[in-house]
């Protein structure tokens, strides 16, 4: 059997040789695999994977650590700003007890505040500025309000007269230390609009209302409860006109530079009190409200690369009183970044008409400020030759990315960089 075994043996050794001298494998082919086999022997198979797992270990430990900064550090900045806001709103509160602030950090804050705000009323306007739009610019910081208003209504049926008299301004309250309060009041006698009619893109536009007449009282120095006994009236021909009618009065601090910072406003509908006999009226001063006197097609366009951006004022709708021959309307159009006024320009003039249309387009160059930090101001001004003023303020409305009001029109036009994109905005005032 041993020596059978043996032969089987023998006899197949040569059958691989044969096989194998029949088939040679090439030369390259086996030095390659010899040098696989040496490259991925088993130590460098562990030494490459320890490398692996390393380098891994440490790439997830460098994310954990710059997530765990980004939350801490937004969670911090949202604390300071949430603390500073609450302290500057205590000391506007509290400004006459503001020896009692223990803390180093609130008087800081409280002083820089007062000194930002007495400086900003002393301070002129650029050139080109009104009187009108530094009141409405300084209507939107109203924060608290104190005070009362007296005032008397009266209807006179045999001569179709509205007599308003402006009596006293009680409890007002001293805006800083430093200043002395100088209030004056102006009157606006508005009438309710018709309904909506449809604008161009679809849509109905909203009631408009049209101011009658426009007054003021005088300036009574150093007063937190001025005396005036100012009386004004105007002809209202139909009685029942009076139901559509409201008296808005606005209590005004006046500033010599024209930046007048508005205390409280009072809203009387008419409709809703029997005027045919003197009325006399006693309420709180209220954060006023602005009313919606027209309508701006307004166009917008940014020009990332070259940083402009391009104003297009397209049409202008208002409802006019009286259609006079001599009244005429422009617009100014202004840009503001960082509360400083860049640049403002105005448009040709054009008679009035219940829709005037000026297709004018305005470039503004932002070289030094980012597109996010600024704003857009549109005024309307109609004129007459016949005025004394040379230009009498009907509205105003602002487009910018702090406007909550006007995020959508700025969102597209973000969107749409290098298209003008369009959009009808109220004209307040």
């Amino acid at each position: 059997m041993h020596g059978v075994a043996m032969c089987v043996l023998t006899t197949w050794r040569q059958r691989v040789t044969l096989t194998l001298m029949d088939h040679p494998a090439p030369v390259e082919q086996l030095s390659a695999a010899a040098e696989l086999q040496m490259l991925f022997s088993d130590t460098v198979k562990y030494l490459i994977l320890g490398v692996s797992v390393t380098l891994l270990l440490l790439a997830l430990g460098i994310l954990a650590w710059q997530t765990f900064r980004c939350c801490t550090n937004t969670h911090t900045t949202y604390t300071q700003k949430d603390t500073v806001n609450s302290d500057v709103l205590d000391s506007d509160e509290k400004s006459t007890t503001a020896g009692k602030y223990s803390g180093a950090p609130s008087m800081k804050v409280e002083d820089v505040s007062t000194e930002v705000q007495r400086q900003s009323r002393c301070l002129p306007q650029a050139s080109g500025s009104s009187e009108a739009e530094g009141d409405e610019g300084e209507q939107l910081n109203v924060k608290q309000v104190d005070g009362s208003l007296r005032f008397s209504l009266y209807y006179d049926q045999p001569q179709s007269r509205l007599v308003v008299t402006v009596l006293q301004v009680e409890g007002l309250q001293e805006l800083s230390q430093t200043c002395c309060l100088q209030p004056f009041v102006k009157l606006r006698l508005m009438l309710a609009g018709s309904e909506g009619v449809d604008v161009e893109g679809g849509g109905t536009s909203p009631a408009l209302w049209t101011v009658l007449q426009e007054w003021q009282t005088r300036i009574v120095k150093d007063s937190c409860n001025p005396l005036y006994g100012d009386q004004f009236s105007c002809i209202l021909q139909d009685k029942d006109a009076l139901h559509h009618i409201s008296l808005r009065m606005e209590v005004w601090d006046f500033d010599k530079f024209s930046r007048h910072t508005l205390l409280g406003g009072v809203r009387v509908p008419l409709g809703k009190l029997n005027v045919s006999y003197p009325l006399e009226l006693h309420e709180d001063l209220q954060r006023p409200q602005k009313d919606c006197v027209g309508e701006v097609l307004l166009s917008l366009k940014f020009l990332p690369t070259s940083q402009r951006l391009e104003v297009g004022l397209l049409k202008v709708r208002t409802v006019p009183t009286e259609i006079c021959s001599d009244a005429a309307i422009y617009v100014r159009i202004s840009v503001q970044c960082n509360h400083c006024k860049l640049r403002s320009q105005k448009t040709s003039v054009e008679a009035r008409c219940r829709v005037n249309v000026f297709n004018e387009v305005v470039m503004f160059s932002l070289p030094e400020f980012p597109v996010e930090r600024c704003k857009i101001t549109i005024s309307v001004y109609e004129t007459h030759t016949t005025w004394k003023s040379p230009k009498h303020l009907i509205g105003q409305l602002t487009v910018g990315k702090e406007r909550r009001t006007e995020d959508e029109h700025w969102n597209w036009m973000m969107r749409s960089v290098r298209q003008p994109v369009a959009k009808w905005h109220g004209l307040l005032i």
